[in-house]
């Protein structure tokens, strides 16, 4: 059984990582891969080329999840 420090509402603090020091609420959790997805944490920007002609390229900003030892419970 994966059990967790964290559950889904809780308030948690960044302790490393590019979003050191910043702070949100964990939105989802996913036990068995050890990681939570805090809002507005762990941000992932993705550049698109276009699929067809005369589309236009994009970028996509994606949040992923973090791994769980890098948070700590408010």
């Amino acid at each position: 059984m994966n059990t967790l420090h964290v559950k889904k509402g809780d308030t948690v603090t960044i302790r490393s990582g590019v979003d050191k020091g910043k702070s949100g609420k964990v939105t989802r959790v996913f036990p068995k891969l050890q990681k939570v997805s805090v809002e507005g944490v762990g941000k992932h920007v993705k550049h698109q080329k276009p699929r067809r002609q005369g589309q236009a390229g994009q970028i996509v900003e994606k949040f992923r999840p973090i791994h769980v030892s890098k948070v700590t419970k408010k």
